[in-house]
Parts: structure tokens; C-alpha cells; sequence
């Protein structure tokens, strides 16, 4: 083959190839520009809510709830609108003492949870845990053998070190078509998909508890009101659907 063909060729595959990259490229740049520019991430975390404090009991439940920005309610203007506080309020009902602790934060990843939130975590002996991480590793674009060997070390530090009923919640397909545009949003939701697997795998394995936000959540994300102004985390109504979801399917 002449080297002016071998060149021709090469130029009509990197071609395409380069537009498709800088479309990539400027489609993460959009979707992270408008959650900085809304500025939902600036959360105070309080670490510590007690519900029926008044109740007279010996020992009460306590839900330790870890995550990332979901957990930590971005996206409402108060924690108490997020859904591990309207899931604690519903386990206390009543008549329930329950001690909520949160360990989570904006942008966390697996392996940050690991480095800072599971000894306070195992230190706290939770009696419930919700663990929900993984979309910063999706949009980081981490590896598959990464995030199975950093949520293994999660669950078999949590299942070895405290004997607490662990729920472990499936990656939500999130964002609005405002915030993630068409083939971004193809290629993220399927590697959503790809780690969802990975939890699944990983909760028979320890034997804890699987609950399915993915799907249960795919009717409600048209709902109005259901974004914040981001267009990706929940707002008030999206973390309401989310707690009943969750509540629905908790072993507790």
C-alpha cells in the first residue's frame, strides 16, 4: 500500500475519532459546569439527629447512612429534606428512638469512603446501614476492577466489623436531558449499568441486602419538580420518591 493511501486512511479514522473525543470532552465539561455554577455542592453536614429523644428505651436503632452528594442531600436547601433523614423519620415512626448518623460527602468515590468514613463508621456499630456510592466513580471514569475491589473492602469491612442489617442501593439513572447530552448520556448510564452488576455480585456475596433504585426510579424522573436546578440531583420530590423506595425494601 502507497504511503499517501496508508496516510488517507489513517486521516478518515482520526478524524471522526477526534470529533467524537472533543464532543466527549465538552459534554463532561457541561455537565460539571452546571452543577459548580449552581452551586448545590456547598453542603453543612451535621453528623448527628436523634428522633423521639423524649421516647424512654435502653438502647434505640442506630442508621448510620454513607455515600456522596446524594446521601448528603444535594440538591434541597435542608438536610431534613434528603432521603436518609425522611428514612430515619420513617424507621422512628412514633415510638422509636433513632440515633442518624451521616457519613457522607460531595464528590466522594469509593476509595475516599474507605479512607475516611468506615473506621468512624465501625466505630459507631450501627444497628441499620444504607450505603449509595459509586456515580462519582461512573463520571470519573474509573475502572470496573477498581470499584469491585474498593466496595468489596466496604462490605466485608461493614460485614465483618459491625452486625448491622446492610442495604446496599443500586446506582440511580440521574440527570436531566439538560445535563447530560445524548451519547454522554448513553455511555455513562450503561457503565451504570455495568457497576450496578458489581453491587449486585458483591451483596450476594456478603449476603446483605440489595435494593433496586435503578429501575424503581425510571417512572418518576420525567416528574416534574424532580431535579433540582442542576438537572441532576434529586430535588426535594425526587429524595421523597427515594425514601419510600427505600424504606419499601429495607431490612431493618
Amino acid at each position: 500500500m502507497k504511503k499517501k493511501s496508508l496516510e488517507k486512511i489513517i486521516l478518515i479514522i482520526l478524524g471522526p475519532l477526534s470529533l467524537l473525543a472533543i464532543y466527549f470532552f465538552t459534554a463532561n465539561w457541561f455537565f460539571y459546569h452546571q452543577i459548580e455554577i449552581s452551586r448545590l455542592q456547598n453542603v453543612e453536614l451535621k453528623h448527628k439527629y436523634i428522633f423521639n429523644e423524649s421516647v424512654a428505651t435502653s438502647s434505640g436503632i442506630v442508621y448510620a447512612a454513607l455515600g456522596d452528594s446524594l446521601t448528603a442531600g444535594v440538591g434541597v436547601a435542608d438536610y431534613e429534606q434528603s432521603y436518609p433523614y425522611l428514612l430515619a423519620q420513617k424507621i422512628a415512626g412514633q415510638d422509636t428512638r433513632v440515633t442518624h448518623l451521616n457519613f457522607s460527602y460531595p464528590g466522594y468515590k469509593t476509595y475516599d469512603l474507605v479512607r475516611d468514613m468506615l473506621p468512624e463508621t465501625v466505630a459507631s456499630q450501627p444497628d441499620i446501614i444504607t450505603l449509595l456510592i459509586g456515580v462519582n466513580d461512573v463520571h470519573n471514569n474509573d475502572n470496573r476492577q477498581k470499584f469491585r475491589r474498593n466496595y468489596e473492602d466496604i462490605l466485608q469491612q461493614l460485614s465483618s466489623k459491625t452486625d448491622a442489617k446492610i442495604n446496599v442501593i443500586s446506582l440511580p439513572l440521574i440527570g436531566s436531558k439538560y445535563s447530560l447530552w445524548p451519547g454522554y448520556r448513553a455511555y455513562y448510564y450503561s457503565k451504570s449499568l455495568i457497576f450496578n452488576n458489581i453491587i449486585r455480585e458483591l451483596a450476594d456475596k456478603y449476603q446483605v441486602n440489595y435494593i433496586d433504585l435503578t429501575n424503581s426510579t425510571r417512572q418518576y424522573s420525567l416528574t416534574p419538580g424532580y431535579y433540582a436546578v442542576d438537572g441532576f440531583h434529586p430535588a426535594d420530590l425526587g429524595y421523597q420518591y427515594w425514601s419510600q423506595i427505600i424504606y419499601d425494601h429495607l431490612d431493618k
